[in-house]
């Protein structure tokens, strides 16, 4: 089950999700984030009908604002109106799916379900308060979040998903097992660039792909001209719930910031002293500090083209 606040990136996952052999999809939750949750739901329901996928998998509208009751920042010059770049697919005219559709996927996948939350972790947190004890029968969680020790993208050291809902990112770490975090670390080096999504789009499995990107990268190339593609964030969170031997990864303690204001807000920190002996009960997760970009080169272009991929040289 995804979790996400649609946007591009949002989009790619969901798109290798549909084109991925390895990857079940059972339902989508469509929160606020990089578009307001009306537009994300409406783009989730346009993506899923050019899928075939219409009325296959529940479409179920999250979180609208965060629980530090501000009003939320969207991100349409980054994610386009809708979190299409481009496209404006219009706002969705039908019936929202009720947001307790999820305990329903908990209670029929059980074990086996894997949740990815890709967005802000407000809709995940309310899950925690309400459901505790259902939420430990889901098998894993991975979240998209957080920057150690690199730079921040909203501000020099905190990413967007924790600095949008601190609070809620504090509730999934204090409640959380089974916890895997993917942050900028990871996903600021997952690039796709230009050369790859033109062979993308050769290839003909998708015509969303090269629209999506080549809007994301105009955006990244203007913040940064030395970038040399866009970097998917969500694409390998969900990839690494199927392919954990991409990463690198340690077991620490994970602490957030949750002030209202200042540039510490949303700031992630793990506890690396190594003199310090934890008490066994002491929360611990597990945090992908690095990953090998050929292994992700290769399999990421083998789902989204259907042909086999070597690993790119380093």
């Amino acid at each position: 089950m995804l979790f996400a606040d649609l946007g591009i990136d949002d989009t790619i996952a969901l798109i290798y999700s549909y084109l991925s052999e390895e990857i079940e999809l059972v339902g989508v939750v469509a929160d606020y984030g990089n578009v307001p949750r009306s537009r994300a739901v409406a783009s989730v329901h346009y993506l899923m009908k050019l899928l075939n996928l219409k009325d296959q998998i529940p479409i179920i509208g999250g979180a609208e604002v965060p629980m530090t009751a501000e009003q939320p920042k969207f991100y349409p010059e980054i994610h386009g109106e809708y979190g299409l770049g481009p496209i404006k697919p219009g706002m969705y005219e039908g019936i929202i799916e009720n947001f307790f559709e999820i305990i329903r996927l908990i209670e029929i996948y059980g074990d086996e379900l894997i949740i990815v939350n890709v967005g802000r972790l407000t809709s995940l947190a309310n899950m925690f308060i309400l459901y505790q004890t259902l939420m430990n029968k889901v098998k894993k969680i991975y979240i998209m979040g957080g920057a150690f020790w690199v730079p921040g993208n909203v501000t020099a050291v905190s990413e967007a998903n924790f600095h949008s809902d601190p609070i809620a990112v504090k509730i999934v770490l204090t409640y959380a097992s089974n916890l895997t975090i993917i942050p900028l670390n990871v996903t600021d080096h997952a690039i796709v660039t230009p050369e790859m999504v033109e062979y993308i789009e050769y290839k003909g499995r998708s015509k969303l792909v090269k629209p999506l990107l080549d809007y994301y990268y105009d955006f990244y190339k203007k913040r940064n001209p030395l970038i040399k593609g866009s970097p998917v964030h969500d694409a390998i969170t969900l990839m690494s719930a199927v392919h954990e031997d991409m990463f690198t990864f340690r077991n620490l303690p994970v602490h957030v910031v949750t002030s209202s204001t200042g540039i510490h807000r949303g700031q992630s920190i793990a506890d690396i002293r190594p003199y310090i002996q934890f008490e066994e009960t002491a929360k611990k997760h597990r945090i992908a500090f690095s990953f090998e970009y050929g292994m992700f080169f290769e399999r990421f272009m083998t789902v989204m083209t259907g042909e086999s991929f070597e690993r790119e040289k380093d």
